[in-house]
């Protein structure tokens, strides 16, 4: 098994298109490492360099302690998992699954051993007789695992192995993919523009845009310290609410003023000395929908923070109900038609209401305007 070290890579196009710009990431061994960002980020191209796929332009990449940038893809000992499983029609489950160990001329007995070994792990022993077409997408999804598993590589690579699945079908094999991770024990680097997928399998997940790693964190320190706007809205659904606001001290308090609102930021927040070159300017206030509570306890206990909304939209969830609020000077302070509260299936609240709702201020996250960067958590 092995770690990996991406050292300064960049992939440039001919036309002077760049695709993944300074990339530096080390990956440690059994790592359950997720590349998340919007399509065209260059998190497809960046596993591609690692495969071997693509040629990295400039920059070092080692496997182990090894520089495999003039290393065949078939000698970088990986194996990569397609979104489209890329299974033989031809040929059996059996005969799939075994292929690759067939090239290298592994003796028979130990390929029927490697073969049984995997389908039973990804639990499709009953399906080895059977070809492609009489397999379901989940079915084809856990061959294409067993002949990357067959072939105990150091690395698996995944690009978006579960977006042709039904959502049902997603968060099974979400579940089992973890499993399987835990089991084979090997270092898996895994591609996806679902940010659910990235929050519940990964151990470190690198967001990306526009070829940039803009932050590489644990899902939970990505959710409740994003580094700037952009991860900060990428991560989380609903996403997190950005408010154009104005840092105002009155006293020894400050406020962060929209529309005809104003909100107390706590003690903590407001003596921060990153804060202090703002006063008098706009920032930008992020705050995540669960942090925004209709319930008249929140209402009670947060008189500082309380503003008054028009509910436009519910969406009842099941267990929960998300609120789609607009308020007095919104289009002024936010680029959308709304900020969304995500609150509990008992609230009262229906479209049409006027209605007050408490923000957490302690949970309000300050952003510069200019450089989208984060001030203050």
């Amino acid at each position: 098994m092995a770690g990996l070290s991406l050292k300064h890579i960049y992939k440039k196009y001919p036309g002077g298109v760049t695709a993944v710009s300074d990339f530096c990431l080390e990956i440690k061994d059994k790592e359950f490492l997720i590349l998340v960002g919007p399509s065209g980020c260059g998190k497809s191209t960046t596993l591609r360099m690692i495969a071997g796929l693509e040629e990295i332009t400039e920059g070092e990449l080692y496997i182990g302690d090894l520089c495999v940038n003039d290393i065949a893809p078939k000698d970088r000992d990986i194996a990569m998992v397609f979104q489209n499983y890329a299974l033989y029609p031809h040929m059996t489950v059996f005969d799939n699954m075994a292929f690759g160990l067939k090239l290298r001329k592994t003796p028979k007995e130990e390929i029927k051993r490697r073969v049984e070994e995997a389908a039973k792990i990804l639990d499709i022993s009953h399906l080895l007789e059977r070809r492609p077409k009489a397999l379901s997408g989940g079915q084809k999804q856990r061959v294409a695992l067993g002949r990357a598993i067959v072939r105990k590589p150091k690395v698996f690579l995944l690009d978006e192995p579960l977006s042709n699945l039904d959502a049902k079908l997603r968060a099974s094999m979400r579940t089992e993919l973890t499993k399987l991770h835990k089991k084979v024990e090997t270092t898996f680097i895994y591609v996806t523009h679902d940010q659910t997928e990235a929050m519940t399998m990964a151990t470190r997940i690198v967001v990306m845009k526009d070829g940039l790693i803009q932050q590489v964190d644990t899902p939970q320190n990505l959710y409740d310290y994003p580094t700037n706007l952009f991860v900060a809205g990428f991560i989380g659904t609903p996403q997190m609410n950005f408010i154009t606001s104005k840092l105002v001290k009155k006293g020894e308090d400050v406020y962060v003023e929209f529309g005809s609102n104003s909100v107390k930021l706590p003690a903590d927040k407001a003596n921060n000395p990153a804060l202090k070159e703002y006063i008098g300017q706009e920032v930008i206030v992020g705050i995540r929908p669960e942090s925004i509570h209709d319930e008249p306890m929140y209402i009670a206990n947060m008189s500082d923070s309380t503003i008054d909304v028009d509910v436009d939209v519910t969406e009842l969830m099941g267990a929960e109900i998300y609120l789609y609020l607009a308020f007095d000077g919104m289009e002024d302070a936010t680029n959308n038609k709304n900020i969304i509260a995500r609150v509990s299936s008992r609230s009262q609240a229906r479209s049409g209401d006027k209605i007050k709702v408490a923000l957490d201020a302690s949970r309000i996250h300050i952003f510069d305007k200019d450089t989208e960067k984060c001030i203050i958590h």
